[in-house]
C-alpha cells in the first residue's frame, strides 16, 4: 500500500527520487523516506507526514549522491512516526532497504537476529530484511547479490525491495514477490518504482518482474536472475502512456479531471473490441463455443469498487450467456472453499492488477483448474501474468484514491465480453444483441452530455447536503448495484455515513433508521421496476426525507426535492450513466467539506497486502 522509488545514474538521485514519491502520493501514505550513498556512508532522512515536510528537512539539501532509493509508507507494523519510517539500516549501517508488502514471520527473525547481537530501532517488519542481508553477507562470506538471495529465502509474506549498500556503492538489488515492481531504462540509467507512472516522466521503457526475480543494477548493466539465481532475459516493454496523462491539466483534483476523462476512457475501451454494431471482437480469449459452453459457472472476483463493476456485469452475463454467474468478494473467496473445477470460469477485476486479495484468489481458482480471465487498467501488472487470458481497459493513469473512470471502462469492457460470449455460444437474440452494441458505442457522447448538463445542479446540491451525518442511496435491480457504487465513493472522500439498500427491502427493518430531514438518493433506469421503485420512495417522502433522484424516465409525479435527469440506455449499462452524478455528488460534497479529495485518510490506491 505504500510507495517504492530508486534511481542510479549518473544524475543527482534526489529530485528524480522526491519527483517519484511526489507521482506515488495517491497511494495514501503517513509517512516518507529516502537514502543515498554519499560518499562510504548512507545518508538517510525520513520523516512522519507527507513528501513535503521530507522536503522541508535542511539536510536533504546536502544530497548529492547518485544512487538512492525512496518510500512512502502507509503503518502496518508500528505507528506512524518517523522511526517507523523508511528506508531502514542495519545496525553497521552499511545496508539500506526500503520495502513494501508485510513480512510475516518478522517475529522468529527478529528474535534469530536478536540472538546473534543484533538490535532493532523500530516496531516495523521491514528492519529484519538489512539486519538479515548483514548476517548472511558476513557470515557466509557471499556476495551482495546472494546475500540479498538468501536473506529473502528466509521472508515469509508479500514483499518488493530495494537495496543499496555503502560496500558496493555503485550496485542497487531489487527484488519482487506478491508486490508490485518495475524497472525504467534510460540512457545509462536505470528508474525503479511500484508503480509505472511515477517515473514516466523519465522513461517508456520497461521491464516487469515476476515474483522471485532478482535484479542486480549497475550505472551500466542490468542483470536478472531468477529464484535459483540463474541468469534469465527480460523482455523490454513500451508502455504507450503519456506522462502528462498523470497530471491535473488545469483541473482543481485528480479526481474532477478522472470524471471529466470517462468519455475518452470508455470510447476508447470499445475501440479496443467494438468498432461497429455487429460484433464484439475479442480475438485473444481463444475460448471456442464448445469451450464456454462446458462452463457451468461463472466468477467475478474483485474487491471495492471493482467487485461493484463485477454486480452489475453479473446482470450481462446471465442474461445474454445464460451461465449461473456469481459475483465473489476477493477476500472473502478463498475462505469459502468455493466450488472450482474445470467447468468454472473465473474473471478477475483489479484497476491496478496488484490487488493483493485478487490475485490469491486467481492463483487459487488455477490451482483447482478454472479458466481464469485478468481485467486490468495496468499492463503487465501481476494479475495479467498469471490468468489464462487478460483483457485492458484503456482508462490511462488513475491517480485519485476513488476510482472513477476505471469502474465506468470495467463495465464496459465486461458488457462487450458478455456480447462476445453470447455471440459465439448462439444464446441470445441477435437483435438484442444489436441494440446492445448500439448502446454501448453512444455511452461516451451520453457521459459528455450529463458532464455538461448536470454539474451546476451537482454543485447547488452538495452545499444542501454536505453537513449531513447520515445519508441513503436506493435502487432496484442494477440500480442497486450502482446505489452501492455511489455510497462508497461518498463515504470513500467525504466521511459521511452511507449506506445502500435494495430500495424493496426498506420495510425489512431499513425504514427504521430514516427520520425528518435525511437525504435518500434513488437511482431509476429499469421501466420495468419503475412502479415499485416509486412506490419505495414515497415510503420515505412520508417520513420528511429529501429525495434526490438520478433517473432517465419520465416520471408519473415530480414530488422530489431533486430530480437529475440523465440520457436514456438499456438498464443493463445504464450504471456506466447514473454512476456519473453520483461521482460528482461524492467529489462536490467533499469540496465543500474542506477535505484532500484525492487522498482521503486512512486509504491506499492500490491494496497490496492481504
Amino acid at each position: 500500500m505504500c510507495g517504492i522509488v530508486g534511481y542510479i545514474g549518473e544524475k543527482k538521485a534526489k529530485p528524480i527520487l522526491i519527483n517519484g514519491l511526489l507521482k506515488l502520493e495517491y497511494r495514501g501514505y503517513d509517512s516518507a523516506g529516502i537514502s543515498t550513498i554519499e560518499g562510504s556512508s548512507i545518508s538517510n532522512i525520513k520523516t512522519k507526514g507527507r513528501v513535503s515536510a521530507l522536503e522541508n528537512i535542511p539536510e536533504i539539501q546536502q544530497l548529492f549522491g547518485n544512487v538512492g532509493i525512496a518510500h512512502t509508507r502507509w503503518a502496518t507494523h508500528g505507528k506512524p512516526s518517523t522511526l517507523n519510517s523508511h528506508p531502514h539500516l542495519d545496525n553497521s549501517k552499511v545496508f539500506a532497504v526500503v520495502h513494501n508488502g508485510i513480512i510475516e514471520n518478522y517475529t522468529e527473525l527478529r528474535e534469530f537476529l536478536s540472538q546473534n547481537g543484533y538490535h532493532f530501532l523500530s516496531e516495523t517488519d521491514t528492519e529484519v530484511i538489512p539486519n538479515l542481508i548483514h548476517y548472511y553477507f558476513t557470515k557466509n562470506n557471499c556476495s551482495f547479490l546472494q546475500a540479498v538471495h538468501k536473506a529473502c529465502s528466509k521472508l515469509k509474506g508479500s514483499f518488493a525491495i530495494e537495496v543499496i549498500s555503502t560496500l558496493f556503492p555503485n550496485t542497487m538489488i531489487v527484488v519482487r514477490k506478491d508486490s508490485p515492481l518495475v524497472i525504467g531504462k534510460g540512457n545509462n540509467e536505470t528508474f525503479i518504482s511500484s508503480d509505472i507512472p511515477a517515473i514516466l516522466s523519465f522513461t517508456k521503457n520497461f521491464y516487469l518482474l515476476n515474483d522471485l526475480e532478482f535484479v542486480e543494477i549497475t550505472k551500466n548493466e542490468i542483470s536478472f536472475y531468477d529464484i535459483n539465481l540463474n541468469p534469465i532475459n527480460k523482455e523490454l516493454k513500451t508502455m504507450e502512456w503519456d506522462a502528462t496523462a498523470a497530471e491535473k491539466d488545469g483541473f482543481e483534483d485528480y479526481m474532477l479531471k478522472e470524471i471529466h476523462e470517462q468519455p475518452r476512457a470508455i470510447r476508447e475501451t470499445i475501440g479496443s473490441h467494438l468498432t461497429n454494431i455487429n460484433s464484439c471482437d475479442f480475438e485473444d480469449i481463444t475460448l471456442s463455443k464448445d469451450d464456454l459452453t462446458n462452463i457451468s459457472q461463472i466468477y467475478l472476483v474483485a474487491c471495492g469498487t471493482a467487485m461493484h463493476a463485477g454486480l452489475v456485469a453479473k446482470n450481462l452475463f446471465e442474461k445474454c450467456c445464460h451461465i449461473p454467474t456469481c459475483v465473489d468478494i476477493a477476500s472473502e473467496f478463498r475462505y469459502r472453499d468455493p466450488i472450482i473445477n474445470n467447468k468454472t470460469l473465473a474473471i478477475f477485476i483489479s484497476q491496478s492488477g496488484e490487488t493483493a486479495d485478487t490475485i490469491a484468489a486467481l492463483k487459487l481458482a488455477k490451482a483447482n483448474g478454472a479458466k481464469t480471465i485478468a481485467i486490468s487498467n495496468v499492463i503487465g501488472s501481476s494479475i495479467t501474468r498469471e490468468a489464462d487470458f487478460c483483457l485492458y481497459t484503456h482508462a490511462g493513469p488513475e491517480i485519485a484514491v476513488a476510482s472513477t473512470k476505471a469502474y465506468t471502462s470495467q463495465i464496459v469492457l465486461l458488457s462487450m465480453l458478455a456480447i462476445c460470449f453470447a455471440e459465439r455460444l448462439a444464446s441470445c437474440d441477435k437483435v438484442f444483441l444489436q441494440e446492445l452494441r448500439s448502446e454501448i458505442l453512444s455511452l461516451p457522447e451520453k457521459v459528455e452530455i450529463i458532464l455538461k448538463e448536470n454539474i451546476e445542479q451537482i454543485k447547488n446540491l452538495s452545499k444542501e447536503i454536505y453537513q449531513e451525518k447520515d445519508m441513503f442511496y436506493l435502487g432496484r435491480g442494477t440500480d442497486y448495484n450502482v446505489a452501492m457504487e455511489g455510497s462508497l465513493k461518498l463515504k470513500e472522500i467525504s466521511y459521511i455515513h452511507s449506506e445502500a439498500y435494495a430500495a424493496g427491502e426498506l420495510k425489512h427493518g431499513t425504514i427504521a433508521l430514516i427520520e425528518n430531514g435525511i437525504t435518500v438518493v434513488s437511482i431509476l433506469t429499469d421501466e420495468n421496476l419503475m412502479e415499485k421503485t416509486i412506490s419505495n420512495i414515497q415510503e420515505v417522502i412520508t417520513r420528511g426525507a429529501k429525495t434526490v433522484v438520478v433517473t432517465n424516465l419520465e416520471l408519473p409525479n415530480k414530488k422530489y426535492d431533486i430530480i437529475i435527469n440523465i440520457p436514456k440506455t438499456s438498464p443493463l449499462i445504464s450504471p456506466i450513466l447514473s454512476v456519473i452524478p453520483l461521482q460528482l455528488i461524492a467529489y462536490y460534497v467533499s469540496k465543500e467539506k474542506g477535505l484532500d479529495v484525492d487522498k482521503p485518510r486512512n486509504l491506499a490506491k492500490s491494496v497490496t497486502v492481504e
